[in-house]
């Protein structure tokens, strides 16, 4: 059985020391200078994310018939800021009641970027709670028929119990990991229908809600927590979750242009400001945002879930505005689905497709749930699977953590997406890396297993990935 394709229990300090725990052993470390590094997944799961021999450069001419795939690193794009998943509240909670040892351990493993570790980059938590939390509510949940307008009850306390800590030792290990902020909902006192979930934010306290970010980010930070970014909501246009809140494109220009961009402004924050967070089948509410100069100016980008539309529609919205960001900030994977038709999926249209269509980050939505895929709230998800299943000190490493770890070892922060050749059997895309090295993530997208040639500077390498399997390859 390949490396932790299943489940392990909390001798992680053992694995750490490199003792037995019964698991076989963690993807090496980079590749020496002037090797190649590659590092397999198999759909089949007889292999996980497991570095391979090392092919070798050549200066021979490729195999008639091979295809080949070349990069050039003349020509970049987009920077990348990370690869991750939502620390829900609920994934925290269940972090939080691990043992200290086994948590210290997994915590590492997760987002330390040494040795045999994966090196996380990127986290999106909820700003008051998801639908993956054991229970809703916000910084200022009030008695019914009050109203807090000037936030004098606003309060961090509901975070400090599980996500507070968890995010503390998070940041211990990885200080410079980004993260973004995305609410749900408003305490419902400033909704329509008062309560949370669906109906929308009343126009009187808008002013109010802007405060409650800025009260937010700032109170954060007392904590110690750099908030790097906020989206104004989380799918404004599902109101049926528990908690959401319906807010039409129009609704959000009027409060980023007149109430929290200029709050952020007067409150001398550097959070950016991202707008729609929600499926790339409407990339007109985006775009009716940013063509509006007004809100324009407080916008620092987009962001996109892919639950419906091509992922194509990324770049629509950066061909429009160049000059503003695009991030691709959830997908799920269902519990009721399988890791043959997930993991290549997941790696063709997001890891590959998603960068390809300029987006800085590639997040996958929640990073941990129980065995029932608990905790959620009523009427929350009930099949959504975390990339790690956590039963008390137990872990099994899921989907989505196979598919993350492909890019986040090797694309770190500030690495840059540079050419590579287009190919629908092997859909690929490549960065240059803050360190120069290269990599470059290959999938097969056929049912049979595909040679190709890699090309770089008039050397070539020569690979076989197996049907749907994917490659990370780095120089």
């Amino acid at each position: 059985m390949s490396f932790l394709s299943r489940s392990c229990t909390s001798a992680f300090v053992l694995l750490a020391l490199g003792l037995g725990t019964g698991c076989q052993r963690m993807p090496q470390s980079g590749p020496a200078k002037g090797s190649v590094g590659f590092w397999l997944t198999n759909p089949d799961k007889s292999v996980l994310f497991q570095q391979q021999a090392a092919p070798v450069w050549s200066s021979a001419a490729p195999a008639a018939g091979t295809p080949v795939l070349e990069v050039d690193d003349k020509q970049t794009f987009q920077t990348i800021d990370g690869f991750g998943y939502c620390l829900t509240g609920g994934s925290a909670e269940l972090l939080h009641r691990m043992s200290p040892e086994a948590r210290k351990a997994l915590l590492r493993e997760l987002f330390a970027t040494d040795g045999n570790n994966i090196g996380v980059s990127y986290l999106r938590l909820s700003i008051g709670a998801s639908d993956l939390d054991a229970s809703v509510f916000s910084y200022d949940d009030l008695p019914a028929g009050q109203t807090d307008p000037t936030l004098a009850r606003f309060s961090l306390n509901p975070d400090r119990q599980h996500l507070l800590p968890v995010l503390k030792e998070i940041l211990a290990i990885s200080p410079g990991i980004k993260i973004l902020g995305s609410p749900w909902s408003p305490p419902t006192w400033m909704k329509t229908n008062n309560n949370s979930k669906g109906g929308s934010l009343k126009p009187e306290f808008y002013p109010a809600y802007a405060q409650y970010f800025v009260k937010y980010v700032q109170g954060m930070k007392a904590e110690g927590v750099r908030i790097d970014a906020v989206t104004v909501q989380n799918e404004p246009l599902h109101p049926g979750n528990n908690p959401s809140l319906l807010m039409l494109a129009e609704q959000q220009a009027e409060f980023v242009k007149k109430h929290l961009g200029p709050a952020f402004q007067a409150a001398k924050l550097d959070t950016k400001i991202v707008v729609y967070d929600h499926n790339a089948d409407r990339p007109d509410y985006p775009l009716t945002i940013l063509n509006d100069p007004e809100a324009k100016k407080y916008v620092d980008g987009s962001a996109f879930h892919l639950y419906a539309g091509p992922i194509e529609a990324l770049s629509q919205v950066h061909n429009a505005h160049p000059d503003r960001n695009v991030y691709f900030t959830e997908q799920w994977v269902g519990s009721k689905t399988s890791f043959t038709e997930n993991f290549p999926w997941h790696v063709r249209t997001l890891l590959i497709g998603a960068t390809r269509n300029w987006a800085r980050t590639v997040l996958e939505w929640n990073l941990a749930a129980d065995p029932q895929q608990n905790p959620h709230t009523p009427g929350g998800c009930t099949e959504c699977r975390g990339a790690l299943t956590i039963d008390g000190s137990t872990v099994t490493r899921e989907d989505a953590y196979y598919i993350i770890a492909h890019a986040s070892k090797f694309v770190r922060p500030g690495s840059v997406r540079i050419a590579s050749t287009t190919s629908e059997v092997l859909p690929n895309v490549a960065f240059k890396a803050p360190n120069g090295q290269k990599v470059m993530l290959v999938q097969n997208n056929s049912r049979q297993a595909q040679p190709f040639s890699l090309r770089y500077q008039g050397r070539t390498l020569t690979s076989t990935l197996q049907p749907g399997a994917a490659g990370t390859y780095v120089w």
